[in-house]
C-alpha cells in the first residue's frame, strides 16, 4: 500500500511540473513573439536606420592650411604631404592589445600611445584617430608590407613646415597639436578633424583665416568593414594664404647681427605702419613644435637663461633711455617750457635747489653751452634734467602720452606688453608712495620707472619722422584665397599727434640729424659712405642705479647688470620711408653697440631699393 501511495504522489508531482513547464514555455514564446513584433513592426524604421548607420558614416575633411609669405612672395610657412598612423576603434577589436602589439613592432612608442588616448576623447569610435604623425617613407613602406592589424591604417595628410627654420619665428609663430584649451576655444564642428592649431604669432592671430572650413564626406563599408564607396557631402574650403609686410632679407640680416646676443630689432614703414623687420633673439626652431616637441628640445628652451621664447620686440620692456629725448624735447617746445633759443650751461651735472646730490651728465666733463638741438645731438643729460624739472612729471607725462607711451601699439600678434609711463598717480597706485622730484629728472632721460618695448620705440620714432602721424603697426599685408587674386587686408589705423607748431617738429628732427652728421653727434661714425640720409638717437639704459658719485665700469659688473645699448632712427630725412629701433641687452654703449647694427639693416633696405630702380 505504501508503494502504491508513493507512485500516485510522484505522478501528481510530475503532472504539476509539466504544467508549470508548459506555462513557462508559453510565456517565453509569448515574450519572444512580442520582442520580434517590437523589432520588426513597432521599431522597424529606427533599427533600419541604425543598421544603415553601421554601413554609412559621415566623417570630417580637414582643410589645407593657408601658406604664409613675406612681402616679396618668399615662403615662410607651407605644408608638406606626409603620412600618419591611425586607429579606428570600432574596427580594431581590443585596443589595448592592438597598441601593445604595434609598440612591439617599433613603429610607435609609449609617448605615441599616450597621445592616442589624449586624442581619443575628441573623436567618435568610427573616426580614424591618429597614433603617430610625420612617418618616414621607410616606416610607411615597412608597415604597408606587413600590416596585420585590423582597424590600423596609413593615411596621408599635410604637415606644417617652416622652410627657413628658426628665422622669423617670433613673428610667424608656429602650430602644434590641439589641447583641451584649444578644443574649448574653437568651433567644435569646424575643428572636428583638425589636429594642429596656431599657438603664437601670426599662426595664432589669424588662425581663422589660415584654417579654412572643414568639409564632410560619407563613407560606405561592407560587412567586413572595408570602405567600398566615398561621397563628398561638403567639400573642405582651404585656408587663405597670408602675405606679411616682413622683408625676409632684412629679417635674416637682423638675426645674423644679433646672433649670440639677447636683443631686438624692429623696422616699420613710416608711411603706413607696416612692419618690415621684427626680430627677437635668441631664436628657436618652430618645426620642433609641429608634431610634438622632444623632451631634449623642450628642456633646452625651458632651462635657457636667455629665454628664447620671449618675444623681446613686443614683450621685452626696457628703459628707453636717451631715445626718449626727442619726444621730451618736443613736449617741452610745444608746452612752451623751452624754445629753440633756450640754452643751458652744462658743467657735468645738475642739482635740484637745496639738494646736495648731483645728477651727472654721461660725460662728466660737461658739454658747456647747449641748446635743444645740441642736447639731442650730444645726448646731453643736464639739458633734459633741467627741462624735466621745469615741466614737472605731470606735464612730462602728458607730453609723452601723445605718443602712446605706456600703452600697447596694437600690433596684430598676441602677447604685446604696454610698458610704463610713470606719473604721480601711477606711483601712488602701484607703489603707494609719493612722487619725488629726483624721479622726474630720471624720467626726463628715459630712466627710472619708465619702460618701453622696441616696437613702441620704432613706432614713436616713425611718428617723429613723419611729423605726427602715429600708425598702429601691422604685419598682415594681403590675403589670397586659392584660385583668386591677392586682396589688400585692412589698412593700419592712424591718428595725428596734436602738435601745433611745425617748427617744433623740424627742430627735433634737425637735432636727430645732427646725431649722425654733427662732429659732436653721438652716432657720427655712421656717417661714412652713407647712400641715404639718416637721423637717429642713441641710448644707453642703466639696468640698476648707481650711487651719486659712483662711476660706471662695465668690466667690474656681471654681464646681466651691464647697460643695454639702444638706437632709434629713420631714413631718408627729407622723405622718410622707414624707422628702426635696436636694443641689445647688456651690451653697453648705444653709439658703439646698437647704432652700427641699425646701419647694416638699413643698408639692406636701401641697397635693395637701389637695385630695383636700376633694373626697372
Amino acid at each position: 500500500m505504501e508503494s502504491i501511495s508513493n507512485t500516485r504522489l510522484e505522478n501528481k508531482l510530475l503532472s504539476s511540473r509539466l504544467k508549470l513547464a508548459l506555462i513557462f514555455i508559453l510565456l517565453l514564446t509569448l515574450l519572444l513573439l512580442t520582442r520580434i513584433y517590437n523589432l520588426q513592426v513597432v521599431n522597424y524604421e529606427y533599427y533600419q536606420e541604425e543598421s544603415f548607420g553601421n554601413q554609412m558614416r559621415t566623417l570630417p575633411i580637414t582643410p589645407n592650411r593657408g601658406k604664409i609669405f613675406d612681402r616679396n612672395g618668399q615662403v615662410l610657412a607651407s605644408n608638406k604631404l606626409t603620412y600618419q598612423l591611425t586607429l579606428t576603434p570600432e574596427k580594431a577589436g581590443n585596443i589595448s592589445t592592438t597598441l601593445l602589439s604595434l609598440k612591439k613592432t617599433g613603429i610607435i612608442n609609449e609617448d605615441d600611445i599616450k597621445l592616442y588616448h589624449k586624442n581619443r576623447k575628441r573623436f567618435q569610435k568610427f573616426h580614424n584617430i591618429p597614433i603617430k604623425t610625420n612617418l618616414s617613407d621607410a616606416q610607411v613602406a615597412e608597415f604597408l608590407v606587413s600590416n596585420q592589424f585590423p582597424g590600423v591604417d596609413i593615411e596621408p595628410y599635410f604637415n606644417r613646415v617652416y622652410p627657413h627654420g628658426a628665422s622669423s619665428v617670433h613673428a610667424i609663430g608656429y602650430v602644434s597639436r590641439m589641447n583641451k584649451k584649444d578644443t574649448a576655444l574653437y568651433d567644435k564642428d569646424n575643428y572636428s578633424g583638425t589636429l594642429f592649431v596656431g599657438k603664437v604669432g601670426i599662426e595664432k592671430q589669424y588662425e581663422s583665416l589660415l584654417h579654412g572650413q572643414t568639409g564632410l564626406k560619407q563613407i560606405e563599408r561592407n560587412v567586413s568593414g572595408r570602405v567600398v564607396d566615398t561621397q563628398i557631402i561638403k567639400p573642405a574650403m582651404p585656408g587663405q594664404d597670408l602675405y606679411l609686410s616682413l622683408d625676409l632679407d632684412m629679417q635674416k640680416k637682423a638675426e645674423e647681427l644679433l646672433k649670440g646676443k639677447r636683443g631686438a630689432i624692429v623696422v616699420v614703414d613710416t608711411r603706413n605702419g607696416e612692419v618690415l623687420t621684427l626680430v627677437s633673439t635668441p631664436i628657436y626652431n618652430p618645426n620642433w613644435f609641429v608634431n610634438g616637441i622632444s623632451h631634449a628640445n623642450y628642456n633646452s628652451l625651458q632651462s635657457s637663461k636667455d629665454i628664447p621664447q620671449l618675444n623681446r620686440t613686443i614683450q621685452g620692456l626696457y628703459p628707453p633711455a636717451s631715445t626718449i629725448k626727442p619726444m621730451v624735447a618736443l613736449a617741452g617746445l610745444e608746452q612752451g617750457t623751452i624754445d629753440i633759443k633756450t640754452t643751458i650751461f652744462d658743467r657735468g651735472y645738475f642739482q635740484l635747489p637745496g639738494v646736495n646730490r648731483k645728477f651727472h651728465n654721461w660725460d662728466r666733463n660737461g658739454h658747456g653751452s647747449v641748446n635743444v638741438e645740441d642736447a639731442i645731438a650730444q645726448s646731453n643729460d643736464v639739458f633734459f634734467y633741467s627741462l624735466a624739472n621745469k615741466m614737472g612729471i605731470d606735464n612730462l607725462h602728458d607730453g609723452l602720452k601723445l605718443f602712446r607711451f605706456g600703452q600697447k601699439t596694437g600690433i596684430d600678434i598676441p602677447g604685446e606688453q604696454g610698458g610704463i609711463l610713470p606719473s604721480k598717480s601711477w606711483k601712488k597706485i602701484n607703489k603707494n608712495e609719493p612722487w619725488y622730484k629726483g624721479e622726474t629728472l630720471n624720467a626726463g632721460i628715459g630712466q627710472g620707472f619708465m619702460t618701453s618695448s622696441p616696437l613702441q620705440l620704432a613706432v614713436t620714432t616713425a611718428a617723429v619722422a613723419n611729423k605726427g602721424q602715429l600708425f598702429q603697426p601691422t604685419l598682415l599685408k594681403n590675403t589670397q584665397l586659392p584660385g583668386q587674386s591677392i586682396t589688400e587686408f585692412k589698412k593700419s589705423d592712424s591718428r595725428q599727434i596734436p602738435i601745433n607748431n611745425i617748427k617744433n617738429w623740424e627742430t627735433v628732427i634737425d637735432g636727430m640729424r645732427q646725431v649722425v652728421y654733427s662732429p659732436k653727434g653721438t652716432a657720427r661714425r655712421l656717417n661714412n659712405k652713407l647712400t641715404y640720409t639718416l637721423a637717429g638717437k642713441t641710448g644707453t639704459a642703466q639696468v640698476f642705479g648707481l650711487d651719486a658719485e659712483e662711476v660706471y665700469i662695465a668690466e667690474n659688473l656681471e654681464e646681466k647688470l651691464r647697460d643695454h645699448a639702444l638706437f632709434t632712427g629713420f631714413a631718408p630725412i627729407e622723405n622718410p620711408e622707414i624707422a628702426i629701433a635696436v636694443v641689445v641687452e647688456n651690451a653697453g654703449s648705444g653709439s658703439s653697440k646698437a647704432a652700427p647694427l641699425a646701419r647694416q639693416v638699413l643698408d639692406v633696405y636701401f641697397n635693395k631699393h637701389l637695385n630695383n630702380e636700376l633694373t626697372q
